[in-house]
C-alpha cells in the first residue's frame, strides 16, 4: 500500500500595519495562520509549514532595531508553545519559522519542527544570509547558523528545512538528502524580479538531484516595510522528479494542499542512481576556503 502523507503550505499577506507594536503585529499573524492550520486540519492535513518568519512582514527591506523586539527563544518562546499545543490538538506536524533569540544580541532566522503528539523535535537555522541591494538587509537581522542540516524524524516523514536564499546552494540541499531527508521545507520571503524565474527551477532541481519532495512557500502581496517590490507567492510541492504537483496563485492569501506518495522516492532513487554514483572524494577543493 501506498505511503501518502497529506501536506500544507500557508502563503499569506502580513496581517497588521508595519506601525503597530510588535506584539500586535506578531499576534495578528499568528492568529491568522492559526485559521488556516485549523483548515487544514479540515481537510486532514498532516504536515503543515508557514512562511519565512510567519509572526512579522518581512523586516529585512529595512535596517531598524526595533524588529530585533520580535525575537522569541525556541522551545521556550510563547509561539513554539503555542504551536506545540496546536500540533497536539490537530494530530499535526507543524514547522514554525520565527527569529529566534539565543541570547541578548544574537538572533537568527530559525524554524523550530513539532512533532504530531506536539513534541519539539528540534530547528534548523538558516545558513546562508543575504546582504544585498535593494531590501535584503539580513546580516543586520542573523547571524549565520551553526547547526548544520539536520532532519527530523516525524511521525509522517522524515523532513528536512532550508530557508529562503538557502535555496540558491544546491551543497546544503544534498546534505539534506544525505541526512534522510523525504520532504524538504523552503519558507521564504522572495519578491518578483531577477530571480522568479528561479523559483520554479531550483528547487525543482533539487528535489531531481537528490530523489525527495520539496514544499516551497512564498509570501504574497505589497508589505511594509518593504514597498519596492511585490512578493508573487505561487508556493507549491514538487516531486522526485522535479514535477509541480499543487501551486498556489501569485496575488492572494492560500492554503496549499498534495497529497505526497513517499514511495515515489524508492522508485526514483532505484532508476536514478545519483546517491550511489556519487563522487565526493573527489569534490574536496569545493570546501575550501
Amino acid at each position: 500500500m501506498a505511503k501518502i502523507v497529506k501536506c500544507g503550505l500557508i502563503q499569506a499577506t502580513n496581517a497588521c500595519a508595519v506601525d503597530e507594536p510588535i506584539e500586535k503585529i506578531k499576534q495578528a499573524n499568528i492568529e491568522k495562520n492559526l485559521g488556516f492550520i485549523d483548515e487544514a486540519a479540515k481537510q486532514g492535513v498532516q504536515i503543515i509549514c508557514m512562511q519565512e518568519v510567519f509572526t512579522t512582514p518581512y523586516f529585512c527591506a529595512e535596517q531598524q532595531v526595533r524588529w530585533y523586539d520580535a525575537v522569541e527563544k525556541i522551545p521556550d518562546g510563547p509561539t513554539v508553545k503555542l504551536m506545540q499545543e496546536t500540533a497536539k490538538k490537530h494530530g499535526m506536524v507543524i514547522i514554525v519559522p520565527i527569529y529566534e533569540e539565543e541570547i541578548t544580541g544574537i538572533y537568527y532566522n530559525t524554524a523550530a519542527v513539532i512533532d504530531a503528539d506536539g513534541t519539539y523535535l528540534g530547528k534548523y537555522r538558516k545558513n546562508h544570509i543575504p546582504h544585498v541591494a535593494p531590501g535584503f538587509w539580513e546580516k543586520f537581522y542573523f547571524k549565520p547558523g551553526n547547526l548544520g542540516y539536520p532532519t527530523f524524524e516525524t511521525a509522517f516523514a522524515r523532513i528536512g528545512v532550508y530557508i529562503c536564499y538557502d535555496r540558491h546552494f544546491p551543497e546544503g540541499a544534498r546534505a539534506l538528502g544525505l541526512n534522510g531527508a523525504e520532504i524538504v521545507f523552503n519558507p521564504s520571503a522572495t519578491v518578483a524580479g531577477l530571480s522568479e524565474y528561479l523559483w520554479e527551477l531550483e528547487q525543482p532541481a533539487h528535489a531531481v538531484a537528490n530523489g525527495y519532495f520539496v514544499g516551497a512557500i512564498n509570501r504574497v502581496g505589497h508589505e511594509q516595510p518593504w514597498d519596492i517590490g511585490e512578493f508573487y507567492g505561487k508556493s507549491y510541492f514538487c516531486n522526485p522528479r522535479g514535477k509541480i504537483i499543487a501551486q498556489a496563485s501569485r496575488d492572494k492569501d492560500e492554503l496549499v494542499v498534495a497529497d505526497l506518495n513517499l514511495d515515489e522516492i524508492r522508485e526514483v532513487r532505484n532508476t536514478w542512481q545519483f546517491y550511489r554514483d556519487r563522487r565526493p572524494e573527489t569534490y574536496l577543493e569545493l570546501v575550501d576556503e
